[in-house]
């Protein structure tokens, strides 16, 4: 007589499960808290997205490409690696590009306290204050992930939530698939994730290569198929 109600108690934990799953990982849940993901009411414009820099490896030839190119991009830098190239995040800015806050140490925010989500933020909002003299008003986790003491820290800082909508893979992927996978999934108003640098990982093991070779290729195909890069400030502002 038991395992009808065992049955029903281990469908409302995966039930749960999964709710706190979506909640707090995919990328277009709005349930903790509001998050830029994208906006596919402005047309073909999308916005080109780097995370986890910079590096030695890869930042400074993606900014050749994109400056060669004419596009503008968003760099989510860890303040750690601010701290390590401080030329590289002054010539994105200088170039045009936007700067915004992926925590100090790349952290995951999962079961954090919120005194840990603030310093993380904080840090790195001090490093780019004294490295290009401005607090970056767009924030975005790593890994995406959410927890739930994010959304106050951001609120009280008057910062927001960028996610996205269009992922190259390119933690995993070679070129192919990261051009691929990339092109495939644009859409009118899509942020794209891409990488310049990887993870906690240190310098000497860093290779974005494959993320170098993939970006004027992803660059060529949108713009074929009649889509626009655009600055970020465009989706923020937009009403």
């Amino acid at each position: 007589m038991m395992w009808p109600i065992l049955i029903g108690l281990a469908t409302v934990f995966i039930v749960l499960g999964f709710l706190f799953w979506y909640a707090c990982t995919v990328p277009s849940s709005q349930v903790l808290g509001p998050a830029l993901v994208a906006r596919p009411d402005l047309g073909p414009r999308v916005v080109l997205t780097f995370d986890d820099g910079p590096s030695e490896s890869s930042t400074e030839k993606i900014l050749d490409i994109l400056r060669d190119k004419q596009v503008p991009a968003t760099f989510f830098v860890c303040g750690k690696n601010a701290e390590r190239l401080p030329g590289t995040v002054r010539r994105a800015l200088a170039e045009g590009h936007t700067i915004g806050n992926h925590t100090y140490s790349h952290i995951f925010l999962y079961f954090r306290c919120r005194a840990t989500i603030a310093a993380e933020i904080d840090r790195t909002q001090e490093v780019l204050e004294r490295l290009i003299g401005q607090r970056p008003k767009i924030f975005r986790p790593p890994y995406g992930g959410r927890w739930f003491g994010l959304f106050p820290v951001l609120a009280q800082r008057g910062m927001r939530m960028v996610l996205w909508s269009d992922a190259g893979y390119d933690w995993k992927n070679d070129t192919e698939g990261i051009v691929r996978d990339t092109l495939k999934a644009l859409r009118p108003g899509s942020i794209i994730l891409l990488h310049d640098g990887l993870e906690r990982r240190p310098p000497e093991e860093i290779n974005q290569i494959n993320t170098v070779l993939a970006l004027p290729r992803i660059i060529d195909g949108a713009r074929k198929a009649g889509f626009t890069f655009v600055p970020i400030q465009e989706f923020l502002s937009a009403k």
